[in-house]
């Protein structure tokens, strides 16, 4: 006999009525088709079986199921039962339950029970779906989090919907801060509809249905600038309109410098031909031209405006040759002989050179040095012209100011030795900021342009780097990061 517990937690108690094959195949039935949920809501509490046998109890998970000779002694015992399925389908049988069972006991015939007991299937496989749909879901959005890329999903105006965790990382912000936002803001920066730059890859997708892309440019906190290429992807519904678009921001600052430093390679291999083009094919006749010049302005009677005439040619003519020896300076090979440099000791001596300059211009330099520098692996010479260039461009970018400071210091990061030359000057324009080492560009309109292009050049021969960081209005520092002497014996043959 089963508890009144049980029956009271069961919302349907259910007695079966049938033969032992038709009752073993329902009860296997019911068991496999049905899942836990209906399984708490449904209990059989007994069984008969009409003319056979009586069987031993049965089990449903911890309680017991008793069988019956008829549906009478069933009902008789279990006056707890509300509803009755007939597993057996005969039509006499039906007709005489029909007949006896109450108003208040529901009796389900074999094919309303096998239906009924079929659409639990329906629900199992909703299940499974939604659980299958659930660890796609987690795996997809495992994967876009792990992207190193700043991905925002976009309704069709732009708005933020979602995000992976690279934006709230790069940003610092809350996801909830974003949502809504216009993307131009997160990714650009500003709420422009045409996001700052002038072609918007937003617009371009939502205007041909075709993914598109674009650079955009941003100077961080520090003053560097940082290069990135935005994508936008159209999704499609099933009238084939756009709902929403995926875009995609991709940090290639490192990329941009890789293809600045080949460009720049490029150009100092042309400059390097024309070089040698040009000593052979300008020089010659500049010479010539000079020496008849220079004749002509030791003939006697030569009037003041002729004498005039051939100061300026004498003049022009010395300013392209130095031009010329500047250039071929530029592009050829340093050979200077390296040799152990401290650091320090050149930064002292160049800034007593350096600090009449300075005093001239309202300027005051300040000099920090760290005294435990090791020493550096470079010719001396090189050093002071590259410290030389870097101060002379910090004093040109303070003419237009009254005063100004000048910092030099030197420093010891992990392996390198840094030599820093900051300025509180206009700062460098973001527009020219990727061209001011190139060979040849000038912001001044006087000199050559080959003052920062070259002390490039010479710290990457000795192995070093260059970095710069710069705000309009605020100041530039340049930094030169040079290799050190390593603590090894030094030897003539290699191992």
């Amino acid at each position: 006999m089963l508890t009144s517990q049980y029956n009271e937690e069961k919302r349907y108690v259910i007695g079966v009525i049938g033969d032992i094959p038709a009752l073993l195949t329902f009860w296997q039935m019911f068991k496999d088709q049905t899942n836990d949920a209906v399984l708490k809501e449904v209990g059989i509490v007994a069984a008969a079986l009409p003319g056979e046998t009586v069987l031993p109890e049965t089990e449903d998970g911890d309680h017991r199921i008793p069988t019956y000779a008829g549906f009478k002694a069933m009902l008789e015992a279990h006056p707890e039962i509300n509803m009755v399925i007939e597993a057996t389908g005969r039509k006499a049988l039906i007709l005489e339950l029909r007949n006896y069972l109450s108003p208040s006991i529901t009796l389900v015939e074999k094919g309303a029970a096998n239906f009924f007991i079929n659409l639990l299937t329906s629900d199992k496989i909703w299940v499974a779906c939604k659980l299958d749909l659930l660890h796609s879901q987690n795996m997809l959005k495992t994967i876009i989090d792990q992207m190193d890329q700043e991905i925002l999903f976009l309704d069709n105006k732009g708005l933020v919907m979602d995000m992976n965790k690279t934006v709230t990382h790069t940003t610092g912000r809350s996801k909830k801060a974003l949502i809504g936002r216009s993307y131009c803001s997160i990714f650009t920066g500003t709420d422009a509809p045409e996001c700052g730059y002038e072609k918007d890859p937003f617009g371009q997708t939502m205007g041909s249905g075709e993914p598109a892309e674009t650079v955009t440019t941003q100077v961080d906190a520090d003053g560097r600038v940082q290069y990135f290429r935005v994508y936008t992807y159209p999704v499609f519904d099933e009238d084939n309109t756009i709902n929403h678009v995926v875009a995609i921001r991709r940090d290639i600052t490192q990329r941009t410098s890789i293809e600045n430093r080949l460009q720049q390679a490029e150009k100092l291999a042309s400059i390097g031909e024309l070089s040698t083009y040009m000593a052979h094919e300008i020089r010659n006749p500049l010479f010539t031209i000079s020496g008849f010049a220079n004749s002509l302005m030791r003939t006697e009677g030569l009037d003041e405006k002729s004498r005039e005439k051939l100061s300026i040619i004498l003049s022009e003519s010395k300013r392209l040759d130095e031009i010329l020896k500047s250039l071929m300076n530029f592009t050829r090979p340093t050979e200077a002989q390296v040799a152990e440099l401290d650091l320090n000791d050149l930064v002292t001596a160049t800034m007593d050179v350096m600090s009449l300059p300075c005093e001239n211009q309202g300027i005051k330099a300040l000099v920090d040095l760290d005294t435990s520098l090791a020493r550096v692996k470079a010719n001396p010479d090189l050093i002071k012209q590259c410290l030389i260039n870097l101060v002379k461009n910090a004093l040109e970018s303070m003419e237009e100011m009254d005063g100004g400071k000048l910092f030099v210091t030197t420093s010891m990061a992990t392996d390198t030795v840094v030599l820093a030359v900051e300025d509180t000057g206009v700062g460098i324009p973001l527009d020219i900021r990727d061209k001011i080492f190139s060979p040849f560009f000038s912001t001044k309109g006087k000199g050559s342009g080959l003052g920062l292009a070259q002390t490039r050049k010479i710290i990457d021969e000795i192995g070093g780097d260059v970095d710069l960081v710069s705000k309009e209005g605020v100041g530039t520092k340049i930094t030169l990061y040079l290799p050190p002497i390593l603590a090894v014996a030094e030897s003539d043959g290699s191992e």
